[in-house]
């Protein structure tokens, strides 16, 4: 039986957020025609994915159900963005992942399961069944929310624009959506938190 173990804080953002930033740096360093650019960068952030899902399996001895859900969206809808020559795709998955990630809260929520608690492994100590309820509401909103406007972003803003609103827009927005329950979860038994757990939505 694999023993799993807690990452780093700093390895943590990197499996978290490091094929993002992959994706905007080879994005900004291809020349060429925006095709090629789109290709390169999708192709890397498929490559960058990989490696960060075997990377939490070796260090962590194991990869969380949030992970698998992203990397398994972005492997599959990077394929259809290389193989069709299309940037349509790879512009959807943040979408569906966050479309996703609603339903399957919300769906939680209809039937009174903790589903959060699977989907951040249970990284609020103390937290209370009401608080539980509580920060499921707030997510199902945020993610919500965060569909409609990439939908927005990427049907009326440029490829680039919208390559660099995924790592300068999206993260800082759920970092701060994040932090701004810290009060709630805290009038809801939280105990102080070392750290704040983020559901990856890109």
């Amino acid at each position: 039986m694999i023993k799993t173990r807690e990452l780093s804080p700093g390895l943590r953002m990197a499996v978290d957020f490091g094929p993002l930033a992959v994706f905007f740096l080879v994005n900004t360093l291809t020349d060429g025609p925006k095709l090629i650019k789109v290709l390169m960068a999708t192709a890397a952030f498929m490559g960058a994915t990989a490696i960060a899902m075997v990377v939490s399996w070796v260090k962590a001895g194991r990869i969380s159900p949030m992970l698998w859900i992203s990397g398994a969206l972005v492997l599959f809808f990077g394929g259809l963005t290389l193989w069709f020559r299309d940037e349509t795709f790879i512009k959807m998955k943040p979408t569906i992942v966050y479309l996703m990630f609603a339903v399957i809260l919300g769906y939680g929520l209809a039937t009174g399961r903790p589903l959060l608690k699977l989907l951040l492994e249970q990284a609020y100590p103390g937290l209370t069944e009401a608080g539980w309820r509580k920060l499921t509401v707030n997510w199902v909103g945020f993610f919500l929310f965060m569909a409609a406007l990439n939908e927005t972003v990427w049907r009326t803003q440029s490829w680039d624009f919208w390559v660099g609103f995924k790592l300068w827009g999206a993260i800082p927005l759920t970092m701060l959506f994040a932090i701004a329950n810290i009060p709630m979860l805290m009038k809801n038994g939280m105990s102080a938190p070392e750290k704040t757990p983020l559901p990856p939505g890109d």
